[in-house]
């Protein structure tokens, strides 16, 4: 199986994605478990990609549920390198409009019932997570969703929270006291177990709604989240085939510094780390036993 370089997550409402050819299924039992579903791989515009359904198909996982390790775990395996992650979101700003793409540059988040971290068992790592997502990801992803006919909000906080539940009014009301610009149940930690794995990350978040904080716009609700959806699912399709055209016609660099984002991280010597840990971590350890002899 050719190995793909670039993945893509549906969230809610992107369930599968259209346009795949020559597909070939992959579901894995990880350290992790299995991920959310069967990764779809197939060749969209000349290049192999990643696709999986961040809820299952059938959005049968609640956002607590996603088994996110064992999602980027199994990517990285497959030898992913970036990832488009598909978010909806809810607007905080009256300027985000429903049907309006934000490719957010900050998160602040308020999961409290989450793995947040690949490491552990005898193994310290503390990440970078100054710049949540890969600045130049974000950048081409933005550039892809305008050029399929997207509005676009680039940077901006993205707040998570636990869910299931949406906001009270109380509570959208202090989140936008605190400056937050959307809010949404997923990204986290999708965003740093994938910088834990030394993997690009960006987000194409879709604004549903205006949470419940707005005066005269309805309040959040499935309905209306999936109605918006509906219609944005055609351009986020789009965006995503433009932007696969563009990085294999261009075959750009990976000019950031997720590639090397456990470089500086990793505490313990590899030497001192159980093996069952160093071979758990194989995948996203990989380069680091090599040039430690440790393979």
């Amino acid at each position: 199986m050719e190995a793909p370089k670039i993945a893509v997550i549906g969230g809610t409402g992107v369930y599968d994605f259209s346009g795949l050819e020559d597909i070939e299924e992959y579901y894995p039992v990880t350290p992790f478990g299995r991920p959310s579903d069967v990764i779809r791989i197939g060749t969209l515009e000349g290049e192999r990609v990643a696709f999986l359904a961040r809820h299952a198909r059938g959005h049968r996982l609640l956002p607590g549920e996603i088994p996110f390790r064992a999602n980027i775990w199994a990517l990285k395996s497959l030898g992913v390198e970036r990832i488009i992650a598909i978010s909806a979101c809810g607007s905080m700003k009256e300027a985000y409009k429903p049907g309006d793409i934000v490719i957010p540059d900050q998160v602040f988040d308020r999961t409290r019932r989450r793995e947040p971290s690949f490491f552990g068992e005898g193994l310290v790592a503390h990440i970078s997570f100054a710049d949540p997502f890969c600045p130049q990801m974000s950048q081409w992803v933005g550039d892809a969703v305008e050029a399929a006919g997207g509005t676009v909000h680039r940077g901006g906080i993205y707040l998570i929270i636990e869910g299931p539940r949406f906001s009270s009014r109380g509570e959208s009301i202090i989140f936008r006291q605190w400056g937050v610009d959307i809010i949404g149940m997923t990204i986290i930690p999708e965003a740093q177990l994938a910088r834990e794995a030394e993997m690009c990350y960006a987000v194409m978040a879709h604004v549903t709604d205006y949470d419940c904080w707005h005066e005269t716009e309805e309040a959040v609700c499935v309905e209306l989240v999936f109605e918006t959806l509906a219609r944005n699912a055609e351009l986020a399709q789009r965006a995503v085939r433009e932007l696969v055209h563009r990085l294999h016609a261009e075959r750009p660099a990976r000019t950031c510094a997720c590639g090397d984002a456990l470089r500086t991280a990793l505490v313990t010597p590899l030497d001192q780390v159980p093996e069952a840990t160093r071979e758990k971590l194989a995948p996203i350890l990989a380069k680091y036993l090599h040039a430690a002899g440790k393979v």
